[in-house]
């Protein structure tokens, strides 16, 4: 083909093909730029894409599984609080039981002490009522309780493993040590109360036994949402490397691309030119 042709202008389309290719690159670095991702979208790796939205999906079913743990977080601390102050309250209902089995103790002294023990009963009836935290309790099934009493199974993973809190009956505790009158008046039956099989020292031992169990939970899922924070931010790592773009390489990579944009935009000038220097054959 004539080089010399109004008609076809070889070198107009090769500068106009070179200065498209170059817009091309320059749009896809500059949507790296701007968005700070490599991966912005399914046009740019598909395939990557679907890797990334899985990804961000599992970041945000851990980030609402520690919410949740959370929140049991702060039931277990509650109730470890109101254990804690029924077993103090115990220690002293104990001495009062210790002074009440002395069969020297008699007349206004143990009408006294047993008023002292139905003091503290009382305070231990408080601390059953009110070990609650938002709006739900494991321990305080007594009548003017704060909160729903039941067990409560939080979700603890990304696929919605759950792990079960156990409850402590309260009402089953104030029962068994909410003593008549008659019971404290005689010093053997009291006696028979704080013997190592007795039933005030087993109530002392199974509340005990409830703490224990929540501490180890409370230490369970404080190790599970540390787990899960690890994993978000190991999830999260891996996902920066998959779509993040390298913003340091995609600036320089502008700035050539912009600067090949203008010589292009030149070259195609120059090129649609040449066919008026055919003009001068007919001067």
């Amino acid at each position: 083909m004539s080089l010399n042709s109004v008609n076809t202008n070889i070198g107009a389309m090769i500068a106009l093909q070179s200065l498209n290719m170059t817009n091309t690159q320059l749009g896809a670095v500059q949507k790296q730029v701007s968005t700070g991702f490599r991966v912005a979208d399914a046009t740019d790796d598909g395939a990557a894409y679907a890797i990334a939205q899985n990804v961000r999906s599992t970041v945000g079913a851990l980030t609402s599984a520690n919410q949740q743990l959370g929140g049991v977080q702060g039931l277990l601390s509650t109730t470890q609080s109101g254990l804690n102050n029924i077993t103090t309250t115990m220690h002293s209902m104990r001495d009062v039981l210790v002074k009440l089995s002395d069969g020297n103790v008699q007349g206004n002294d143990r009408t006294n002490y047993e008023q002292q023990y139905k003091s503290l009963l009382a305070n231990v009836q408080t601390f059953v009522q009110d070990a609650s935290y938002n709006g739900k309790t494991l321990i305080g099934d007594l009548t003017g309780s704060n909160g729903t009493f039941g067990r409560v199974a939080v979700a603890r993973n990304e696929v919605g493993s759950s792990y079960g809190i156990t409850t402590y009956s309260g009402s089953a505790l104030y029962g068994s040590i909410a003593f008549t009158s008659t019971s404290l008046n005689g010093a053997s039956t009291v006696a028979a109360l704080i013997t190592a099989s007795g039933t005030f020292i087993n109530q002392l031992n199974a509340v005990g036994q409830a703490l224990n169990t929540v501490g180890s939970e409370t230490n369970y899922v404080s190790n599970q949402i540390s787990y899960n924070s690890d994993k978000v931010s190991s999830l999260n790592s891996g996902l920066g490397a998959l779509v993040d773009a390298n913003l340091a390489q995609e600036s320089a990579q502008l700035q050539s691309l912009q600067i090949r944009q203008q010589l292009g935009t030149q070259a195609l000038s120059l090129a649609n030119q040449a066919p008026q220097t055919l003009l001068s054959l007919f001067k």
